[in-house]
């Protein structure tokens, strides 16, 4: 499923130079992955199992600069589920003309507070993050 997060570029979203600071767009990546989460998938029932989803990796390459006043689309859809991590594919465009700001390829994995390290993507916790993607894991 391609959820899709509008984010207005203001003032303090800015480097010296007018362009959307590079930690800016990481917030703004987040915010979308909130956003997906929110309108695909029980999040009660992560909060219910003590699990969180912890980013380990993220690969960002940026295109062209965002300024004041742009409208920016996030779309953000889960690209795949291996076995101890996930990928979350998004992209960054103008609303305006489409063209893209930044991709991003986010890693994270499910960790429990009782467990050493990321768990095993599998049964429930699988189908469950499969939502994310509107499939079955």
């Amino acid at each position: 499923m391609l959820h899709k997060t509008e984010i207005k570029v203001r003032g303090y979203h800015l480097d010296l130079y007018g362009h959307v600071n590079n930690a800016r767009y990481l917030e703004f990546l987040e915010e979308a992955r909130w956003g997906l989460l929110e309108t695909t998938s029980d999040i009660g029932w992560f909060m219910q199992q003590q699990l969180a989803l912890v980013v380990t990796r993220i690969d960002i390459r940026y295109k062209r600069p965002a300024t004041m006043g742009d409208v920016l689309v996030i779309e953000t859809q889960l690209d795949r589920i291996e076995e101890k991590a996930a990928v979350v594919a998004q992209r960054i465009v103008r609303a305006d003309n489409g063209k893209l700001v930044a991709e991003a390829d986010v890693t994270f994995a499910v960790v429990h507070p009782d467990t050493i390290g990321a768990l095993t993507i599998d049964g429930e916790l699988a189908q469950r993050l499969g939502a994310l993607r509107g499939a079955q894991a």
